[in-house]
């Protein structure tokens, strides 16, 4: 058996999630039918985290065990053969015995765009928040390093998906401005050792009030400390949403 470390990048506007379902068009889905197709293997692959519809990803990670004896790039030119235009296997990697996506991940960071001129931008909404306000960055900025260490962030998680800890431990928290291609955009990244289930899109809703000035710079702190869902801000759209990397020990 050969473990291999699958990366990819997908734009979730038209896909219902990673997760494979049998009526509905999913990342999963897609990768495992490419899978099929030059391999013949029928095959579960495991991936970092269950991306919800609507969100994107520039690094996602995909573990895979196969018998297939085709060479690394051989396999990468096959993939992105038979997956469709909003996906892409950006790297396929030789993994170590057993690796698994999730469970030797050490680190993942994601990036959420946010767009706070009054007038809309009609080619981004399926990639920004758009807020009709202008916000207040450096307050959100400041509020968010509350967050910094190790929490419980039970009042950041949604139910539906219950994990044996809400213990969570958040490495690095920024909210800045940025001029990009695109246009000008918020930037909020979150890095943490593990998240809970939408933790980061009810984060970025809690510093929205923070930035639109209806919170105090001390809420996202107070919020932890509630151990209360309710407590904290709405649940931003996935469409903001990218997971930008995971991080390995190798």
């Amino acid at each position: 058996m050969r473990y291999l470390k699958l990366t990819l990048a997908y734009d979730g506007t038209n896909f219902s999630g990673w997760q494979w379902q049998p009526t509905q068009r999913t990342v999963q889905g897609e990768l495992e039918a490419a899978i099929r197709e030059i391999t013949g293997e029928q095959t579960r692959v495991i991936s970092s985290g269950r991306t919800d519809a609507g969100v994107h990803a520039i690094g996602q990670v995909v573990s895979w065990s196969t018998e297939s004896k085709h060479a690394a790039e051989v396999l990468l030119r096959g993939l992105n053969a038979n997956t469709p235009r909003d996906m892409v296997i950006r790297a396929v990697d030789e993994a170590p015995e057993g690796f698994h996506a999730i469970n030797d991940s050490i680190s993942k960071r994601y990036r959420y765009l946010l767009y706070d001129d009054p007038i809309r931008d009609v080619f981004a909404r399926h990639y920004v928040w758009q807020l009709w306000q202008p916000l207040n960055v450096d307050a959100m900025h400041e509020g968010a390093q509350a967050l910094l260490g190790e929490h419980d962030f039970k009042s950041y998680e949604t139910s539906g998906s219950p994990r044996v800890s809400s213990v969570r431990k958040i490495l690095d928290i920024a909210v800045e401005r940025r001029v990009t291609d695109h246009g000008e955009r918020i930037v909020i990244e979150v890095e943490a050792n593990g998240f809970l289930y939408n933790m980061v899109r009810n984060i970025v809703g809690t510093l929205v009030e923070v930035g639109k000035g209806n919170r105090p710079l001390a809420w996202p702190g107070e919020v932890l400390t509630k151990q209360d869902r309710r407590e904290a801000g709405a649940t931003a759209p996935p469409q903001g949403l990218y997971l930008l990397n995971v991080n390995y020990n190798f």
